[in-house]
């Protein structure tokens, strides 16, 4: 039986030994990984641009953008490297590395997520006192909060975790992650990385929970309002964030209770389900269905536009 103080790397899951999958799977993973960087970025960049969009809930979502461009780039990069670079390995300091900030950044998503869904509730349900209790000051406090728990339940979950003594070293999935590494253990895992899985679990639910109330507040709220216009202003801003949170807590369930497959392909494609998909398509849903950034992205193109026919225009 071998312990953890002889476990020097792990072998990561591939897509596949025949070069040619590798190569696609290396070009298909960048172009994602790409895209999700950009649609983020772009939307960081618009919000920053814009002082319409000086407001607390563009202030999370530009956090949350921030936190997806972090999500994504955890996971995807390794993975189409080593699929170049014909590897599987991460060595025990990165897995580790790995870990932590894939815990960090998907409970800070998930703490944001929460604390949007509490500033649209006080938005609409209670606007008269909604710059009183929604401050710069509120903002900075909770946006800290959410990093600084993500960070604290990370560290306690990641030492944890690699406190137990493995018996592999071959991890069933492309990135490290706590349900693949506690097959590796050697031993059930001990008392306090049980209690922190409990406790991930019952904040999640909590935070669901917390999500839920808010929206069917604010959804009472706005079908009393009597002008269509502002029924769907106010619509216009939850519902992307709706979308959002449906997609990453709907991807994360299904990924974690779902029954374990056998086939290495049908777990691959759950990985890229839940690790993926969401930093992927929250730009494109706060794009497409949020009129205010859509227009402010109008103004932020046409800006840079000005500028560089001015810059061009001789003297």
């Amino acid at each position: 039986m071998a312990n953890q103080t002889t476990v020097s790397e792990f072998f990561l899951m591939g897509v596949s030994r025949n070069r040619k999958l590798q190569i696609l799977h290396f070009m298909v993973f960048l172009a994602i990984y790409l895209a999700a960087f950009m649609g983020n970025l772009l939307i960081i960049t618009t919000i920053s641009l814009d002082h319409h969009l000086h407001t607390p809930m563009y202030f999370f979502l530009k956090n949350l953008s921030f936190l997806d461009i972090c999500f994504i780039s955890v996971t995807i990069p390794k993975s189409f490297i080593n699929s170049l670079m014909n590897s599987q390995v991460i060595s025990f300091q990165g897995c580790v590395a790995q870990l932590f900030l894939f815990l960090s950044f998907i409970e800070t998503e998930l703490l944001f997520l929460t604390i949007m869904a509490y500033d649209r509730y006080i938005a609409i349900c209670n606007p008269l006192n909604y710059t009183v209790i929604v401050n710069k000051t509120a903002c900075r406090k909770l946006a800290c909060g959410s990093w600084l728990g993500g960070g604290v339940y990370s560290a306690l979950n990641t030492a944890s975790t690699f406190s137990l003594p493995f018996c592999g070293s071959l991890i069933n999935q492309f990135f490290c992650d706590i349900p693949p590494l506690l097959k590796l253990s050697c031993s059930h895992p001990n008392i306090s990385e049980t209690v922190l899985i409990a406790f991930g679990v019952c904040v999640a639910l909590c935070c669901f929970a917390f999500i839920t109330v808010s929206y069917i507040h604010i959804f009472s709220t706005v079908l009393k309002i009597p002008s269509v216009e502002g029924r769907h202003k106010a619509f216009s801003t939850c519902l992307p964030h709706l979308i959002v949170v449906t997609l990453f807590l709907g991807t994360g369930i299904f990924s974690y209770m779902m029954p374990t497959s056998d086939s290495a392909f049908e777990q691959y494609l759950v990985a890229v389900f839940y690790s993926v998909v969401p930093p992927l398509i929250n730009p494109i849903i706060y794009s497409l269905r949020n009129q205010e950034i859509k227009m402010a992205l109008g103004r932020v193109l046409r800006k840079i536009l000005l500028q560089k026919k001015a810059m061009n225009t001789p003297f």
